[in-house]
């Protein structure tokens, strides 16, 4: 796995289109990555190895969906651990897809707590007492305080299912460690400020989690209940809210699909009255009966990604004298989206002032009628922006909402008109249209 996570953000200066008496466009779309942070890690191998402790470095990066959120916004965060600090504690040789880690990240800044993430059993073969190899978890948080937030890596653990059951806890000797991101949230109207954490982020079937909320009603009865992807289980449990608004209880976890924890009031989840899921993860110790294999497969994630089928835009020309509507169409943009999860995208567009010889057209003046086609067989649909002024604050070209199942490709097209006024300098104008996907 590469030693940086690429973000969901986007944008890279792809060139500029000079006109005769009309406008050009070209798109833009930069890429950001994550921080690596190095941090001292104390690890407690199995029992069963006879090995006493390990204190190493972790090589570790967190990575957002949004870096730019409002209070009240979800979060997405992927932690990935580039380097363990710990080896393989057993001299066998670890097969693939045994390993399932789940962790936590710390905030810090404008809001502080910690929350679980959780990854897939998914992993390279392991030879004999050799370094595990890299692996990414992820969870969600809700944004309660304009500022910057940063993010820090955590405490994770590494479990195998191979033979035995085996847990591999790494800890932060000096919490916290090293901020791998920061996000700057701005403020608004937060219409739900609650929030859990678990005490642990996985754990055998039939094993109890501690659940720990804060800022839910004073006094109300409160709901633990286990998350199947959106359908909650029947593992459920119930707690009672202290006047300060904090509770901490205990669930019961005996579904193995189980892959969230959440909290809510009243007679039935609601988001407005909930919190979570915290990401959850009940290891698979059903044993092979005799004569029998255990087959298993994983299915990788990949990324969000765009391109585009050119870099200029020629819109037609205009008189001097009359102006009027300078036209064209977007260079088509192909989105593909492989993350898996239940997050969907966005994809917004601003332009520059579009300047010539001695004048300007104002970047207000260009309009965009998007379009946005999905191929078939893909989770979600993408659907279009509305038409109208682009401009440098920006307007949405496509997006697709967040769901159960997320993912696919998609075409996104536009019209352009440049509205340039009548009396505007004869020349070549030009502007840049930057894209921007997250």
């Amino acid at each position: 796995m590469a030693s940086t996570i690429r973000r969901r953000r986007w944008a890279s200066l792809l060139g500029v289109t000079a006109l005769a008496v009309t406008a050009g466009g070209a798109l833009a779309c930069p890429a950001g990555a994550s921080t690596n942070v190095d941090f001292a890690t104390h690890c407690i191998p199995p029992a069963i190895a006879g090995l006493p402790p390990i204190d190493g470095t972790t090589t570790a990066s967190i990575a957002v969906d949004n870096t730019s959120p409002k209070v009240g916004d979800t979060v997405t965060v992927t932690y990935t651990v580039v380097k363990p600090a710990a080896n393989n504690p057993t001299a066998l040789d670890l097969p693939a897809d045994i390993m399932t880690p789940t962790g936590k990240v710390t905030l810090g800044g404008a809001q502080t707590g910690s929350f679980t993430v959780a990854g897939p059993k998914k992993n390279d073969p392991v030879p004999g007492n050799g370094t595990f190899p890299s692996f990414s978890m992820t969870g969600t948080f809700t944004v309660t305080d304009p500022g910057a937030i940063t993010l820090s890596p955590g405490d994770y653990n590494i479990h195998t299912s191979y033979i035995l059951e085996l847990d591999t806890p790494c800890s932060v000797t000096d919490p916290p460690a090293p901020v791998s991101e920061t996000i700057t949230a701005t403020a608004g109207t937060p219409v739900n400020t609650r929030a859990i954490s678990l005490g642990s982020a996985s754990g055998n079937a039939g094993d109890s989690v501690t659940v720990s909320g804060s800022n839910f009603t004073p006094g109300a009865p409160v709901t633990l209940a286990g998350r199947s992807g959106t359908a909650q289980t029947a593992d459920t449990a119930t707690a009672t809210v202290g006047t300060d608004g904090t509770f901490s209880g205990s669930l019961t976890v005996n579904d193995k699909t189980t892959t969230g924890i959440v909290a809510y009031e009243g007679s039935a989840w609601s988001a407005d009255l909930g919190a979570g899921p915290a990401a959850y993860v009940v290891n698979d110790t059903t044993p092979v009966p005799p004569g029998s294999q255990k087959l298993t497969t994983s299915v990788k994630a990949g990324t969000l990604s765009m391109t585009q089928a050119g870099d200029t835009v020629a819109l037609s020309a205009v008189d001097f004298g009359q102006g009027g509507a300078s036209t064209g169409a977007l260079q088509t943009v192909t989105v593909k989206d492989f993350r898996g999860g239940p997050a969907g995208w966005s994809l917004t567009g601003k332009v520059t002032d579009f300047t010539g010889p001695g004048a300007k057209i104002d970047a207000g003046r260009l309009s965009w009628a998007p379009a946005c086609a999905t191929k078939a067989g893909s989770p979600s649909t993408c659907q279009a922006g509305s038409s109208g002024a682009v401009g440098g604050s920006g307007a949405t070209l496509a997006s697709t909402p967040d769901g159960t199942a997320t993912g696919g490709e998609f075409t996104v097209d536009a019209g352009l008109s440049l509205d340039v006024p009548a009396f505007t300098p004869p020349g070549s104008y030009s502007g840049v249209l930057t894209l921007t996907l997250t």
